[in-house]
């Protein structure tokens, strides 16, 4: 990694004392250099956080946010505040390993259309297996349902080496994002709007539409616990993700496609509300309600955000974007590994 790099690694923590006492040794201790500094964003938390922090790692950055902004506008705040050539956004779940850093960032110096890159992210957990968040890097379909290699919807691959090539992806996961400092501030960071969960989607899109490019880089690895602040099944997650992945659709679709994408997206999500209620799920099946109302809600804003982005479309098409149905291959066919859905864009 070049020496005259400065690297800020930062972690938004909200109410994650016991997650940092056990995450942040390893980041500590794998990510050494004089131009790389280690911060912590504190979003509001009410726990005992900071405090923890100034006693137990003196050599850790401390950014005191004056209130819970979510994770989008929570990173937004603090990266305001950092100076760095490149930014690591990494949650506060992750045990780093050693020579994590280099090539994410030797990636990144030699291409310079490079704007984001993610390492492999394996579990915590179960330390053969990719995690849900991530995987070996992101991509959607024709309907913009998010996807990994290594991870379809709910079934999560081990890792055998399959996916050990660097290569583009259409999004990195913000659960160990690197970034452009220049080109995330650019492209206006995250959309602050979106609180938590596929910001960084719609962040890698708009990039993408700006003709940058995204990859992942599997030489450096990390382990995520996942689920740190949200469990998987919460129906704050469920109504985040409908309600999110709907908002990033209108703001990022090509022209001639928003209108009969959200009349399929409808009808697909109405299903999924049923499956959710006959599962007796109710929690789960009105939080998709309720994102649907809030999309419709909030049409006019959205519509002002797509067109204040339109003048910086190069590059609407994206061979990351898979053309088949996600949903049909995988429910339908029984298509249940990224290598069966013959991704010709690949």
């Amino acid at each position: 990694m070049p020496q005259n790099k400065k690297v800020a690694i930062v972690i938004l923590n909200w109410n994650g004392a016991g997650l940092l006492e056990e995450f942040l040794p390893s980041v500590i201790r794998n990510s050494p250099g004089e131009n790389i500094r280690i911060i912590v964003a504190d979003n509001g938390s009410s726990d005992h956080s900071v405090e923890f922090l100034r006693t137990n790692f003196p050599s850790v950055e401390i950014l005191v946010l004056n209130q819970n902004y979510g994770f989008a506008e929570g990173y937004n705040q603090a990266l305001k505040q950092v100076e760095a050539d490149y930014f690591v956004l990494l949650n506060s779940d992750v045990e780093v390993t050693a020579n994590w850093i280099g090539p994410c960032i030797n990636l990144m110096e030699a291409n310079p259309a490079i704007a984001a890159v993610q390492p492999k992210i394996l579990s915590y957990r179960q330390r053969d297996y990719f995690e849900y968040a991530g995987a070996a890097g992101g991509f959607i379909d024709f309907m913009g349902y998010p996807f990994c290699r290594g991870r379809l919807l709910n079934v999560v691959e081990k890792d055998d080496g399959q996916y050990n090539q660097s290569s583009p992806v259409f999004w990195a996961t913000g659960a160990c994002m690197f970034a452009r400092a220049d080109v995330f501030r650019e492209a206006g960071g995250f959309d602050g709007d979106f609180w938590a969960h596929m910001e960084e989607i719609d962040l890698c899109w708009r990039l993408k539409n700006r003709g940058y490019e995204v990859w992942y880089e599997p030489r450096s690895t990390v382990y995520h616990l996942g689920g740190g602040t949200l469990s998987y099944d919460s129906p704050q997650k469920v109504y985040l993700n409908f309600r999110n992945n709907l908002w990033m659709l209108q703001k990022n679709l090509p022209k001639g496609y928003i209108f009969p994408m959200l009349l399929i997206r409808l009808l697909l999500d109405g299903v999924a509300a049923f499956k959710f209620l006959a599962g007796f799920s109710f929690s789960s099946f009105f939080a998709v309600l309720k994102a649907h109302f809030s999309f419709y809600r909030s049409l006019g804003k959205f519509r002002r955000k797509r067109e204040s982005l339109l003048g910086n479309v190069v590059v609407s098409g994206h061979r990351e974007i898979y053309r088949s149905g996600l949903m049909w291959k995988f429910f339908i066919l029984g298509k249940k590994k990224f290598s069966d859905l013959d991704f010709k864009g690949m």
